[in-house]
């Protein structure tokens, strides 16, 4: 059918005996209709006409000869869209800025509408490079010709009074980087650290990590209520401060039930300063927590409701409870968990609602240089079979726990070192090698298990909450504060986190769940 033939004129010259049904209206083209003709039109009109040389001989449908004006008209419209504010008013939205960001309790909403560069000064001044710029015979020297350079000492005297703080503080540095591999009970100093101690440090494992903060929009730091400082990883925390400030964290003190109901309270008030802390124990089937921590997820869901959903993400020490955590919320076993490090290998997504989405990530442990290899094995970072010297930790174990809870737990008592006591505790037991010696090797395992798992009580109290690091030796534990677990609490001692008699955790958790927005 050629161009330009209408669809009645056919019909009417093939004689077909049938009723037209789409005609078109008179002046269209079969295949076009009077919209795309105009377009068509507009394509076609709008280039200029050239003749043989290449000149134009016909301006285009929007061109002309005229010389533009390169002045721009001064108008205020141009300047609509800008804002002029004091110096007074500007020093006063810093303040309030500066509060609603320290309390963990009020989130910024909308940061890309607020002028940030401007609110948030750079404290660090740049350093000047002069000899990058101008010549050093024009800069310094009897030929110089700038003013004299501002020094930071005036005399010799504070120069070589500067220079010493600056070696003492060296050689400081130093010797406690020595001390990191020094066993401090028996005096003698490895070269070389076991590999087993550097679980939990590799590239695949921080590569893990990234992948899950960048995929979260609230992450889950879940922390071990017998040691929260211990088990808290403030290397995450500073570059979520200094790269992700958007991103919310949220505390978690799980296993409360191996610590005190007035010593999950405390912990749960002090850290909630810093972040929203919710008290936590991780059960299927009598879980305590539960509920806060899904009404404080579905108030961060209700905030990003400009997203279909939102991604949130538990870090944390290895065997923390990350995993158990999950199934928890959904109250049943979705991934799996051990009483051993490293179970989880990969993150994974899980599934707990409609418009939440639950990350799980597995353990990362910070380097730290305050840590030993005793503070990362009862940590719980290392798995205790592959220790190859697992009596030589027993004495840290022994300053830890109270003795009056370890001769209820093994039924053993007398004991004056530690070698006396794992030789008594496998005499009972019946571990015995070869010509009746005690298996100490295997004695001290068992202790080591015990003690990450829950069956000897032991905590660390707020007390020296203060300092760099909380103090961890026995006399934390107070007669006031007596620890002890939740298998062998008596009727004296504590009956673990439930309803006590001024619901102190209860009144934490609950409050650590509200959450008040500022936009």
């Amino acid at each position: 059918m050629g161009t330009f033939k209408k669809e009645k004129n056919r019909i009417t010259r093939e004689g077909v005996n049938k009723k037209p049904g789409n005609l078109r209206v008179k002046g269209e083209n079969f295949y076009r209709d009077a919209k795309d003709v105009a377009k068509v039109n507009m394509y076609r009109s709008g280039k200029a006409k050239y003749d043989a040389a290449g000149k134009i001989v016909k301006d285009a449908a929007f061109q002309s000869k005229e010389v533009p004006k390169a002045r721009v008209q001064p108008d205020r419209r141009w300047f609509n869209n800008t804002r002029v504010i004091s110096q007074d008013a500007l020093t006063q939205f810093r303040e309030a800025l500066g509060q609603a960001e320290n309390d963990p309790y009020q989130i910024l909403l909308k940061r890309n509408k607020i002028p940030m560069s401007l609110l948030q000064e750079n404290s660090t001044i740049p350093k000047v490079r002069v000899i990058d710029s101008e010549p050093y015979d024009k800069t310094f020297g009897p030929g110089a010709r700038r003013k004299r350079p501002k020094l930071a000492f005036s005399s010799i005297d504070e120069l070589v009074a500067g220079s010493t703080d600056k070696q003492t503080a060296y050689e400081e540095k130093e010797e406690e980087r020595f001390m990191m591999n020094q066993d401090a009970y028996n005096g003698v100093s490895t070269a070389v650290r076991d590999a087993i101690f550097s679980k939990g440090q590799s590239r695949r494992i921080w590569n893990e990590l990234y992948k899950v903060i960048d995929s979260s929009d609230v992450l889950l730091q879940v922390l071990d209520a017998r040691d929260p400082m211990g088990t808290r990883c403030r290397s995450v925390e500073k570059y979520l401060k200094r790269e992700a400030p958007h991103k919310h964290m949220v505390l978690v003190l799980n296993k409360i039930d191996l610590v005190p109901t007035s010593i999950a309270a405390a912990w749960t008030k002090i850290l909630g300063k810093e972040y929203p802390t919710i008290a936590f124990h991780a059960s299927i089937t009598n879980p305590f927590g539960k509920g806060s921590l899904i009404q404080l997820l579905r108030q961060f869901s209700s905030l990003h409701s400009d997203k279909k959903q939102i991604s949130v993400g538990l870090i944390g020490y290895p065997n923390a409870g990350k995993s158990s955590v999950i199934n928890t919320l959904r109250k049943k076993k979705v991934c799996t968990v051990a009483p051993i490090p490293g179970e989880t290998k990969v993150w994974q997504y899980v599934s707990l609602m409609k418009r939440i989405f639950l990350i799980d990530c597995p353990g990362i442990v910070p380097p730290s240089a305050s840590d030993s290899d005793a503070d990362l094995l009862l940590k719980g970072v290392v798995r205790v079979e592959n220790v190859s010297n697992p009596e030589a930790y027993i004495p840290v174990v022994l300053s830890r726990c109270k003795q009056a809870h370890l001769e209820r737990t093994y039924e053993i008592s007398g004991w004056s070192d530690s070698n006396e006591f794992l030789s008594m505790l496998a005499k009972k037991g019946g571990r015995l090698l070869k010509g009746g010696e005690a298996d100490e090797a295997a004695v001290a395992k068992m202790v080591l298990n015990d003690f990450m798992r829950g069956k000897i009580p032991w905590f660390v109290g707020p007390k020296g909450l203060s300092s760099a690091e909380p103090a961890r030796e026995s006399e934390e534990v107070t007669e006031e504060q007596e620890p002890s677990s939740e298998s062998q609490a008596s009727e004296e001692e504590w009956t673990g986190i439930g309803e006590d008699d001024d619901g102190s955790a209860s009144a934490a958790a609950a409050s650590a769940a509200a959450v008040e927005v500022k936009e």
